[in-house]
């Protein structure tokens, strides 16, 4: 009988990444999908750390980074690959460490050293580089990098480096047409995200918005017969006025106010609160996205008639998802969202961290426990198991852990602590205090937050105001702790008084 053929042996590499020129995240992105494509299974990315150029010095900024891949290649075979996929990319070798769209070298494979005329491992340039050692040190802090010194961890030679003059930041994608959150860099923005409420049932503004008809995006303006309402404080007489064009003024409204995103939801996550049929919550968010798309393009557009010409400006708006379903997710995406918020950290639905995937979309993992149904139940934190913090942060590594085993890249994660949710009373106070700690939580550094604390429950027992509408000031306090705490988003209701908080707390703590 003729032997079985040897299954090939998989080994772990790990992959050096860099950009310096046009839409660098996305050659990155591109390249790590062309591995992926050619069966080098990206495992585990690096956050991607916007670094100063080294040796040659004039030339923009890069993004860099490392990802862990699995492959069956040999070295020299891997290394053909990698040049395949840059030269496929377009990249162009004018001068040695110049310019280049797209930059793949291999850093350490398995525990092998090679020494060939085209070819070194561990890659001699790592002891000296801080742009590859810190994306480096996030996958393998522990691993040495030098057979013959195993003493010597990854998390060693970065400590030796001298103190960088420009220290390196964070950046995560928000959309082609906006840029990226740098939650490292001390003089960042704080982004304002409104809360857009699809919803007749939420627990502060359900019913506000009317539900837009599956064809709203026509310039129809005329819609008797409907009730006045009020969205997030601005008045719309809708017996005058279609839903679209209420939808439509509000959405102005929020980002003259001083929005940068908007999100959007069609599901209540109040406690108690029915689930509802996935069919309905598309035809609550979709149009809604399709409308903010087609009313606020990315891009300036001119359209010419036989008598007139009419030139749309752009306004780029973020607009986020609120949801915990894949289908509506990959709809939204689709319908033309960018970010998918998850309350449930990708828990409720298993299919959630695989779609983002694919989708290549950024996603914000909240940490909640359990159901709206029942995470109030479950907010009990012994001491023994770290308190609130240590359990939130533990349980938030674990949801990170899984979105990167499902293949969402780490630099494409947002977290949101999750005031409200599985936290009860001055719990809330408790996190808000120690956001900082939680952002220098090992396996979650670098990592944006968003904080989500508009109008809660625990701010109305904290000042002793019911009516959550009229939680103003309570809610600008919180607001102002987030930015302090280092938030990166702050989630709310109020726009406009908001905006002016997050307006003067980052004139106080970001600098």
């Amino acid at each position: 009988m003729p032997e079985a053929p040897e299954t090939p042996r998989k080994r772990t590499a790990y992959i050096a990444l860099g950009s310096n020129l046009g839409d660098r995240i996305g050659w990155i992105e591109k390249a790590c999908n062309e591995m992926d494509a050619r069966g080098i299974k990206v495992k585990r990315t690096s956050s991607l750390w916007e670094t100063e150029p080294m040796y040659v010095l004039d030339q923009d900024r890069f993004v860099n980074g490392a990802c862990e891949v699995e492959t069956t290649m040999e070295p020299l075979e891997l290394l053909d690959a990698l040049q395949d996929i840059e030269n496929k990319l377009g990249r162009k070798k004018v001068i040695d460490k110049g310019p280049r769209n797209i930059d793949l070298d291999i850093l350490l494979y398995d525990n092998l050293q090679v020494n060939h005329e085209r070819l070194k491992i561990p890659h001699i340039g790592i002891p000296e580089r801080e742009f590859v050692l810190r994306p480096l040190a996030e996958l393998i802090p522990d691993k040495p990098i030098d057979p013959n010194r195993p003493w010597r961890l990854t998390a060693d030679y970065l400590d030796a480096l001298p103190p960088s003059k420009t220290p390196l930041t964070t950046m995560t994608p928000l959309s082609s047409h906006h840029p990226p959150i740098q939650a490292l860099n001390p003089s960042r923005k704080t982004h304002v995200m409104a809360i857009l409420n699809m919803t007749p049932d939420s627990f502060s503004d359900g019913g506000q918005n009317l539900p837009l008809p599956p064809d709203s995006i026509s310039e129809n303006t005329s819609s008797a017969g409907s009730p006045n309402t009020i969205t997030n404080g601005t008045a719309i007489d809708s017996t005058t006025t279609d839903p679209s064009t209420a939808l439509h003024h509000t959405i102005t409204t929020l980002l003259d106010a001083g929005a940068s995103m908007i999100d959007i939801g069609g599901q209540s996550t109040a406690p108690g609160t029915p689930e509802v049929p996935l069919a309905e919550e598309l035809a609550r968010v979709i149009p809604a996205i399709r409308l903010i798309r087609t009313r606020f393009p990315t891009n300036t557009t001119t359209t010419t008639t036989d008598t007139t010409i009419t030139t749309t400006t752009s306004r780029p708006v973020l607009i986020s998802v609120d949801t915990y379903r894949a289908a509506v997710a990959s709809a939204a995406i689709a319908a033309g969202a960018d970010i998918v918020n998850d309350v449930s950290g990708g828990s409720m639905d298993p299919a959630m961290l695989a779609t983002v995937a694919r989708l290549g979309a950024t996603v914000c993992l909240m940490h909640m426990r359990g159901t709206p149904a029942t995470m109030a139940g479950l907010a009990a934190y012994p001491a023994a198991e770290g308190g609130l913090i240590g359990g939130i942060a533990r349980e938030l590594v674990q949801r990170v852990r899984a979105a990167e085993e499902a293949g969402v890249r780490r630099w494409r994660i947002v977290l949101d602590p999750g005031l409200g949710f599985a936290k009860v009373g001055r719990q809330n106070v408790d996190v808000l205090r120690h956001l900082e700690e939680l952002r220098a939580w090992p396996g979650l550094q670098g990592l944006p937050w968003l904080v989500g604390s508009s109008r809660k429950s625990f701010v109305g027992r904290v000042t002793g105001v019911p009516t959550p509408k009229e939680r103003i000031w309570g809610t600008a306090a919180t607001v102002a702790a987030a930015v302090q705490g280092g938030a990166d988003v702050v989630r709310v209701h109020d726009v406009k008084e908001m905006a002016q908080v997050v307006a003067m707390a980052d004139a106080i703590w970001r600098y």
